[in-house]
């Protein structure tokens, strides 16, 4: 901590709760806490820990985790680099955008310039950098689908720029989720297309509809397993009767079963005991295992 305190100086914020930086309100407390924002900003933040040999997790819109009771030995970067920049000459018309900002922003600023193609993004929460990290998608677009490039800083190789190709995407996944790659997310640049910005609009207000809808409100992580291949991890867990299960104040919600919600003051541990009561039952009754797609951070 002396090594810190001298390196970010009142940056450097200690033992704070995580629980305020996700979207589900669960998590303990993390060692050390810096707040960027912008991308130089997370490089900078980023060498001098990697210099100096501290770990760090880097937290954009705190959905699709799951924080430990106990919280996180070692620094959080929450990722608050939000600088957006279209590029309406270009063919097709283009956005650059910083990877703290929601996706949403993004849709509802392209809506506004009458840029169609990121419709399907409309109310996604978590940040841009972990839609790109985890191939994000709804209602029939993704990342993959719109990603031209991004740009990473790399541990061993500094900034570097890569191709949609280089991330070689799969379904709710990437090589740097896949592989742990030491990097961070600065930005994106994604394609769009001219549209009519009222045809946007009401494809952007049926798709919020839709997900208000089939999803419940509350506080969760998002959706939290990976759709088996020709399946649905919701449809799995209705059909093994956990709908409405509880373990403390956490519960399999009764609306959608894919989506777990904190009823208030849930521990991560008994989120974590429903998620694998869920991964039992399933794999006992229909032979699957459910995989994550929510990541488990801190210790446990």
């Amino acid at each position: 901590m002396s090594t810190l305190r001298s390196t970010f100086g009142d940056t450097l914020q200690e033992n704070i709760p995580l629980k305020g930086y996700t979207v589900a309100r669960i998590g303990g407390p993390a060692d050390a806490l810096i707040i960027i924002r912008s991308a130089d900003e997370l490089v900078q933040t980023a060498d001098k820990l990697w210099k100096a040999e501290i770990p760090f997790i880097l937290v954009g819109g705190g959905s699709n985790v799951l924080v430990s009771d106990k919280g996180v030995r070692g620094v959080v970067i929450i990722n608050q680099a939000r600088h957006v920049k279209f590029d309406l000459q270009s063919n097709p018309p283009q956005v650059t955008a910083e990877s703290g900002v929601t996706p949403n922003t993004i849709s509802q600023r392209a809506a506004r310039l009458g840029l169609s193609g990121f419709e399907w993004a409309a109310s996604l929460p978590g940040s841009l950098g972990g839609a790109v990290y985890g191939n994000a998608g709804a209602f029939g677009g993704d990342i993959a689908g719109n990603l031209i490039s991004l740009e990473i800083f790399h541990r061993q190789h500094g900034r570097r720029v890569w191709s949609l190709e280089k991330m070689a995407y799969g379904y709710r996944t990437s090589v740097l989720k896949r592989e742990h790659t030491p990097a961070v997310i600065l930005s994106a640049k994604l394609a769009l297309h001219a549209g009519e910005s009222q045809t946007i609009r009401t494809l952007m207000e049926q798709n919020s509809k839709r997900r208000r809808e089939s999803q419940p409100a509350g506080a969760s992580m998002g959706s939290m397993f990976k759709n088996p291949v020709g399946d649905k991890a919701g449809r799995l867990i209705e059909a093994a009767g956990l709908k409405g299960t509880r373990i403390g104040n956490s519960e399999i919600s009764s609306k959608h079963a894919n989506f777990f919600i904190n009823h208030g003051k849930t521990s991560a541990q008994d989120m974590k005991a429903l998620i694998e009561l869920a991964q039992k039952t399933v794999a006992e009754k229909f032979g699957v295992n459910l995989e994550l797609e929510v990541e488990l951070i801190g210790e446990w």
